[in-house]
């Protein structure tokens, strides 16, 4: 149980809003304890708690009703195992700050999101991913947690110690409890470049193209606007180890100035991409950490399908072309690799992930999603859990066969329901 005197730190009036401004957290409070026996304390007297991140999610996941707790103030506590390649690091701490802090001692995270600002405990939770064919999800390389249950206690948790529940604590959408420290394997340092090509040709969405494009480097994202061309293709490589591409690919031109993903932004904010070899941690991500990436006024919706179906899902929703651009910033392609965590998206299924960045227009883009949905459904979709969607609750769970193994999971540490909130209870089931 938790220590019984530690004091109660003061909670802040409210979570207030997303980054995005479309997500309201709730009344609140929101708590802020700046030691694990605070967090203790606090769960431990808790009816209800939800966790929030840094607040880059789109959908309701972490908002609430009740009462809320940030990890914010928590001390980083990086602790690397340079022979292990490991690093143990407080839930709060985002990706950009343990990846430049990883260089200093010659490793490096295998992959990161297209934003550094995450948290690694909020991406973690909610099956947040980078790019790339042989790259899994961020949640993939957790090999331990720390997680404070219901009733206070502190729970340490591993990949070697509890095979039989770890993939189903590590990928939780913060239904288990409130996770204070994660174990991530590293990979050695290593060099990236990034080169972006413009306007490549028609053509570009058949099946063999796709293919060859989204193979092109360690990490790809394809950029278009549903009219059958792709406008930009961002490739990451891995110097010394994929080869470079040359001017013109795939009728594509290579970009002679940067530019950002979203076109009528400035690229200031955005990593390199002049082609010249860089630490990874600053290649990987589309964003630089010390920039705020983009207004912030949009919507993202996301699917995954299977990835060697890729081409036939694009075609599949093409035929809404004239109607999605109107709403839309930007659309996006990658790819994600299999894993064996119970609720991501990726589960056992390389995947293709079909992105959308939306205008600020809630209500025209909910109600145009029901039918991207209705024409993606032969592909057996899985909706990013941190983005906008509309399809049925029971469509979703239908799509995780490990969902009944979740729910003991989650009937033994949390019986209590203290950790729900409406999103997970809908799309879970109570």
């Amino acid at each position: 149980m938790p220590p019984d005197d530690i004091p109660r730190e003061t909670p802040l009036a409210r979570p207030g809003l997303s980054w995005s401004g479309t997500v309201d957290y709730g009344p609140g409070p929101l708590h802020a304890p700046t030691s694990v026996p605070e967090l203790q304390a606090l769960v431990g007297r808790s009816r209800r708690l939800r966790a929030l991140g840094t607040r880059h999610s789109f959908s309701q996941v972490a908002a609430s009703d009740g009462p809320l707790v940030s990890l914010a103030a928590m001390p980083s506590d990086l602790e690397f195992d340079t022979a292990a390649r490991t690093v143990r690091v407080a839930a709060g701490v985002r990706y950009g700050e343990l990846a430049v802090a990883a260089a200093e001692h010659g490793l490096a995270l295998a992959t990161m999101g297209s934003l550094p600002h995450i948290s690694v405990g909020g991406a973690s939770a909610t099956g947040t991913h980078g790019s790339g064919d042989r790259h899994r999800s961020l949640a993939s390389s957790v090999r331990a947690v720390d997680l404070v249950t219901a009733n206070g206690d502190l729970l340490a948790l591993s990949r070697e110690d509890d095979p039989a529940i770890f993939d189903g604590v590590v990928l939780s959408l913060g239904t288990l409890g409130v996770v204070t420290h994660l174990t991530l394997d590293l990979v050695p340092a290593f060099a990236m470049r990034q080169t972006v090509h413009l306007d490549v040709a028609d053509g570009a969405m058949t099946s063999a193209a796709l293919d060859e494009m989204l193979g092109a480097g360690y990490s790809v994202s394809l950029f278009h606007r549903w009219d059958g061309r792709i406008a930009q293709a961002w490739v990451k490589q891995a110097v010394g180890v994929d080869d470079e591409l040359p001017e013109l690919w795939h009728g594509g031109h290579r970009a002679t100035r940067a530019v950002h993903p979203l076109p009528d932004l400035p690229a200031e904010p955005c990593t390199d991409q002049s082609g010249a070899s860089g630490p990874s941690h600053e290649r990987l991500p589309h964003f630089r950490l010390e920039f705020t990436p983009s207004s912030g006024e949009e919507i993202q919706s996301e699917y995954f399908v299977a990835r060697d179906q890729v081409a036939e899902a694009l075609a599949a929703v093409m035929p809404l072309g004239e109607r999605i651009r109107p709403l839309l910033h930007a659309s996006e392609v990658r790819t994600v690799a299999a894993d064996d965590l119970w609720l991501s998206p990726a589960f056992h299924r390389d995947s293709s992930c079909v992105h959308f960045t939306w205008k600020q227009l809630p209500r025209e883009v909910e109600a145009l999603l029901p039918e991207i949905e209705e024409r993606l459904a032969p592909f057996a979709p899985r909706p990013h859990w941190g983005k906008v969607f509309t399809t049925a609750p029971e469509t979703v769970r239908a799509q995780y066969p490990r969902l009944p193994d979740f729910r003991a999971l989650r009937d033994r540490l949390d019986p209590e329901r203290v950790f729900r909130n409406t999103y997970v209870d809908r799309l879970l089931g109570e």
